[in-house]
């Protein structure tokens, strides 16, 4: 298997509701260091598993639509608690969306958010 990562970074506003998140519950800001990795069994005739230029673009405009935004006030996270797996997921669901740009032997997605130097959320989507 086959692993290609790119890196970016994001940063949010947003509250989590809920005795769970103590603090957090209030507006505050995140700032992610996202890593996706593109994971499959074969590379294509050019001995590339992706375009890695072209996934750092695709990574970047879907951290784009997210960045420098209240989270709280956006319609497709009406309803749902924006924590680091749930926003992990999202990523991973948008990049999966546009990974035929990208090249045609990807199987698999990992998207890391990492918080901090000492805590990181992923998701691995199947594709």
């Amino acid at each position: 298997m086959f692993t290609v990562t790119v890196r970016d970074h994001m940063m949010i506003a947003h509250s989590l509701p809920g005795e769970v998140f103590g603090p957090a519950q209030r507006l505050h800001g995140a700032t992610y260091v996202v890593d996706v990795a593109f994971s499959g069994p074969e590379l294509t005739r050019d001995d590339i598993l992706v375009d890695i230029g072209r996934a750092a673009e695709v990574l970047h405009e879907v951290l784009g639509s997210l960045t420098y935004r209240n989270l709280d006030d956006e319609p497709d996270f009406a309803g749902t608690t924006t924590t680091t797996e749930v926003l992990a997921r999202t990523v991973a669901d948008r990049i999966a969306a546009r990974v035929g740009e990208l090249g045609a032997g990807v199987r698999r997605l990992v998207v890391t958010l990492h918080e901090s130097h000492v805590a990181s959320a992923s998701y691995e989507r199947l594709l």
